[in-house]
């Protein structure tokens, strides 16, 4: 006989868990992606075989990468409860994706590991009893701990020079020593996450950093050594333009988060097109033109370099290619417009004052790069 209906009044019926669901989620493994398809199948193989014993999930979180890592995390959650994919589309970011996974977890610990399998998932057994135990907050797989210099997956010595400066730059801003803070490969109490998560930046692939920076007060961490092994398929996601995203964190973290990261580098692009500005100004100056036209020339060069600077560096992750880059170009020069005339205006004022046209230059630069900051951010990108 069917069950009845439960009547008003009575308490609702019990949902009966899905069949293989972890009852009493321990454990979430964030898997931030990017064209890694070849891996996945792969690396959630070892997250079973690693973490038998431990209710846990893995949530890929893919920025729709273009060969398909979406459709295949989804097929294998199709079949395996354990595993969930989070589709990012036209949002991109390393950062923003494990801060987005994180979020999405319900489980007291939180791991996060690179979908590349350079890291070494036979660690996180031992960073969860680490964790579970009481001894410590964080626990970081560090390539360093210990005079340890296990790097052999970063590509050459000019990879691993840089990421030797990255750390000691990152302890430098830091409360706390720890010998690894721009680690990828992490397991945090996931309430440490939920009271920061506000202040971390979206951009960046320096997470870790981010969320030790980010603490009101020092964290408990155990650091444990690991190799950093070479990748088995796809290429490497690290470019000059990280290096920058990560050079605008250290300095927005000194200034205690007042300036944001991005905020900071407009304003390192915003330098380099008073340089271009000047530089041009420089050049046009024997040019039998009127000083007014030579500022306007040296204005719009520099907004034009600043814009595709900016397209490249500052909203990477919101880079805009093809006709949607010509449209945002107009747009640019568009709110752009109203500084350049009063730049103009400006140099011209304060040059009839007897100033070096250099000065009188800079003077209309500086007040244009104010204006082009508060409606570009908002509107262009």
């Amino acid at each position: 006989m069917l069950d009845r209906l439960n009547a008003p009044g009575d308490a609702p019926a019990a949902t009966e868990p899905l069949k293989g669901a972890p009852a009493g989620l321990e454990l979430t493994v964030v898997v931030p992606t990017f064209n890694e398809q070849a891996n996945v199948e792969k690396l959630v193989a070892k997250l079973h075989a690693t973490l038998d014993g431990i209710a846990w999930q893995a949530i890929f979180v893919d920025d729709d990468s273009p060969d398909g890592t979406a459709a295949a995390v989804k097929a294998i959650a199709a079949r395996d409860p354990r595993v969930v994919c989070i589709r990012r589309v036209r949002r991109r970011g390393l950062a923003g994706a494990v801060v987005e996974g994180i979020l999405a977890s319900a489980a007291p610990f939180v791991a996060v590991i690179d979908g590349d399998l350079q890291h070494d998932e036979t660690l996180l057994p031992a960073m969860f009893k680490t964790l579970k135990a009481g001894d410590a907050q964080l626990v970081i797989a560090s390539r360093y701990v210990g005079g340890r210099h296990e790097v052999e997956g970063l590509d050459g010595p000019l990879r691993r020079a840089g990421s030797d400066l990255a750390n000691r730059l990152g302890r430098m801003v830091l409360r706390q020593e720890v010998s690894d803070p721009v680690s990828g490969f992490f397991m945090i109490r996931r309430e440490l996450i939920d009271r920061v998560a506000p202040k971390l930046a979206n951009e960046g692939f320096k997470i870790l950093f981010d969320v030790i920076a980010s603490q009101p007060e020092p964290l408990k961490i155990v650091e444990l050594p690991y190799t950093f092994r070479e990748r088995e398929a796809g290429g490497s996601k690290l470019d000059k333009r990280i290096v920058i995203d990560y050079l605008g964190l250290l300095l927005s973290k000194l200034s205690r988060g007042v300036i944001p990261s991005r905020a900071l580098m407009f304003g390192l692009v915003g330098a380099s097109g008073l340089v271009i500005h000047l530089t041009t100004l420089q050049l046009l100056l024997p040019v039998p033109i009127s000083f007014s036209l030579k500022q306007f020339i040296a204005a719009m060069t520099a907004m034009t370099t600043n814009y595709v600077f900016n397209n490249v560096v500052t909203y990477r992750d919101r880079r805009k290619r093809g006709l949607g880059f010509i449209i945002g170009y107009l747009k640019f020069c568009a709110l752009c417009s109203v500084s350049t005339f009063t730049s103009v205006a400006v140099a011209t004022m304060v040059l009839s004052w007897g100033a070096y046209p250099l000065v009188a230059g800079a003077s209309g630069a500086v007040l244009g790069a104010l204006w082009n900051y508060v409606t570009t951010s908002l509107a262009v990108w």
